[in-house]
């Protein structure tokens, strides 16, 4: 996220894509996860980020652009639009959601993550769901001393959410980010403002996923050492030197990963060009035992 510009237009795409069927499924500790579900072919799931969900997001253009290719299923985080949650949270059961999805797409998928939910979907493979290819954009990993790390960032979001001030937790985290400050407060005029801060308690969710993974340290050479299905770490061409690092960091330290630069692209993907490179990657096969949807 560079710009108020860019965060705006992705954060507040309308919702294009027809839905061809919405439900929910209810992950191990009883959350009801909601999902929508467009398409026909093999199954994709898509994992957001911070402060997106199945209907605020680059998913939300994403989704209709593979669906031609694949049954592609799009969910709320729990915490995130129509989704439950548990207190206290934990990164386990967010694993455990996807494994929900998953087993409701068929028993395996391929998956697609973006940002902290690169890092989730990481994370879900290490435990062994059945996931077939993992395409992975700029899981936000700090790897060497390019910037600072967001050790202290996190810890004060935690705090703010934790006193009920959403508001001010939503600021430090955009600035964080690279947001400037002017720009943050230009987007508290837009209509976006109100659909972040909507989710912006889940925000430590995110941290937990990431915070170790951004002190500016080299990764370790068996981070997830049990994923080895086929992985591509993707990063934008105009994307800043600390996420293009951390993305060709990821590629090395994967068993059976490949690395791919997206040109004149940042953290805010378009979509456009992002659609083609997973449908190549996943394969645009329809096997035959696809039944059409329910």
């Amino acid at each position: 996220m560079n710009t108020a510009e860019g965060i705006a237009s992705e954060l507040d795409a309308p919702t294009r894509q027809r839905r061809a069927r919405s439900g929910h499924v209810v992950s191990r500790d009883g959350t009801v996860i909601a999902f929508d579900q467009v398409g026909r072919g093999p199954p994709v799931v898509l994992i957001v980020g911070a402060l997106c969900s199945r209907t605020l997001g680059p998913a939300v253009r994403l989704a209709p652009m593979l669906a031609a290719h694949f049954t592609v299923f799009t969910y709320d985080r729990r915490g995130r639009g129509s989704s439950g949650e548990s207190s206290p949270y934990e990164v386990q059961r967010e694993v455990e959601d996807l494994e929900a999805l998953i087993t409701e797409a068929g028993g395996s998928a391929c998956v697609f993550g973006h940002s902290s939910g690169a890092v989730l979907a990481l994370n879900a493979a290490e435990h062994g769901l059945s996931i077939e290819k993992l395409a992975l954009y700029e899981a936000p990993l700090i790897v060497d001393r390019s910037r600072p790390s967001t050790e202290n960032d996190w810890a004060q979001i935690e705090a703010l959410v934790g006193a009920g001030r959403r508001d001010d937790a939503l600021k430090v985290f955009l600035r964080s980010v690279g947001i400037p400050a002017f720009a943050v407060a230009l987007m508290r005029w837009l209509p976006v403002w109100a659909k972040i801060m909507a989710v912006a308690q889940t925000l430590p969710h995110d941290g937990a996923l990431v915070r170790q993974l951004q002190r500016g340290e080299p990764l370790p050479a068996g981070a997830w050492a049990h994923v080895t299905v086929p992985a591509l770490a993707i990063a934008g061409g105009k994307s800043p030197a600390w996420m293009q690092s951390g993305t060709r960091a990821l590629a090395t330290v994967l068993s059976h990963a490949e690395y791919r630069a997206l040109e004149g692209q940042t953290h805010d993907v378009d979509a456009k060009a992002l659609a083609p490179v997973l449908r190549e990657f996943f394969g645009s096969t329809v096997r035959p035992m696809d039944s059409p949807l329910r």
